[in-house]
């Protein structure tokens, strides 16, 4: 999913200690996560994915890049809940069947396995989400959950949050090598080479300035794209007026998926309107195409205003989604 927009600036650096796990229903079991669960995390994302969507879109190393981010501590930032029982091996740790994490104080999300909802597990969570925001300075928490889960959306408004973003996913068929337009007078398209990080870094930012109050800095940026497993220079073209880069889009090759994906697409303000950005697009169509990919997916939400240009580019939506926030009281 795209970066929402941020409810408030970041608070302090120094962070405090997390609050104490929440009153679990015996035997349930709880404690942070290290780097060593991203193996269990994903397993649980994608079981909760599969039971929602019917397919798993989370690729393993988006939960490691975000394990790992420069700003998150997994040992005050997250907390797992394991399964009674026995694990699946012997001497095993039981099953992990949900999981929190907080991010600066201003977001969280919270997955529970669906064969252990109904039991309290993801409203005890959803506390400690809010504890460990306040703890963090935090005024604000931002939660996602999709439109088509009823439950999610249910715990949500019932604890005083709101909707403030939509967020749809659109997809686009690729059954034939698509045609790719010349770009406009001045501009040269090219694929995403070492060393153009930075460059794409700054574009982008600056062109999700407009509607994301809270600029990420490089390597936080770079943990959820370019440094990714599943980042696709091959698949990035990037454009360039004058010797300076006025376009950008990123591109994950997730294994496991008949579909390339869009993770980021900008355009500098002052070479909008050119037909940059249906370019860029048709070029990654092609390259995902050529790598044997059929469709290609992407991510965009209501503060964007890019959504009328997807569909004029063919493509359409496939579902929504929404980001709910709640002010936080302190105490």
């Amino acid at each position: 999913m795209p970066e929402t927009p941020d409810a408030h600036p970041a608070p302090s650096p120094l962070s405090p200690p997390s609050p104490p796990a929440p009153p679990l229903p015996a035997p349930y079991r709880a404690r942070p996560a290290t780097l060593a669960d991203a193996g269990a995390i994903h397993r649980l994302v994608a079981a909760c994915e599969h039971d929602l969507l019917g397919s798993v879109e989370t690729g393993a190393d988006a939960v490691t890049a975000r394990l790992t981010l420069p700003d998150l501590d997994p040992a005050l930032d997250t907390l797992l809940v394991h399964a009674p029982g026995p694990g699946p091996r012997p001497g095993a740790e039981p099953e992990l069947v949900g999981r929190v994490w907080v991010h600066g104080g201003r977001r969280s999300e919270v997955d529970v396995h669906p064969a252990h909802r109904g039991r309290g597990l993801g409203g005890l969570l959803l506390d400690w989400a809010e504890a460990r925001a306040r703890l963090m300075g935090g005024v604000r928490l931002a939660q996602p959950a999709e439109d088509c889960d009823a439950a999610a959306v249910a715990l949500l408004l019932s604890r005083g949050y709101a909707p403030f973003v939509t967020q749809w996913l659109l997809g686009i068929a690729v059954p034939d090598e698509p045609e790719v337009p010349e770009p406009p007078a001045g501009v040269t398209v090219r694929p995403f080479r070492p060393g153009d990080e930075h460059a794409a870094h700054r574009l982008v930012e600056d062109a999700f300035g407009q509607w994301q109050k809270r600029r990420l800095p490089y390597d936080e940026w770079a943990r959820l794209t370019v440094e990714q497993a599943a980042f696709a220079p091959a698949m990035s073209p990037v454009a360039f007026a004058g010797g300076e880069m006025v376009g950008a889009l990123v591109a994950l090759d997730v294994p496991g998926s008949a579909e390339g994906y869009v993770d980021r697409l900008a355009v500098r303000a002052d070479h909008r309107g050119r037909g940059i950005a249906g370019v860029l697009l048709r070029e990654t169509f092609r390259a995902f195409h050529r790598r044997g990919r059929r469709g290609c997916t992407l991510w965009t939400h209501s503060a964007t205003g890019a959504l009328t240009l997807y569909e004029h580019l063919g493509m359409s939506v496939r579902r929504s989604s929404s980001v709910y926030a709640k002010a936080l009281e302190p105490g």
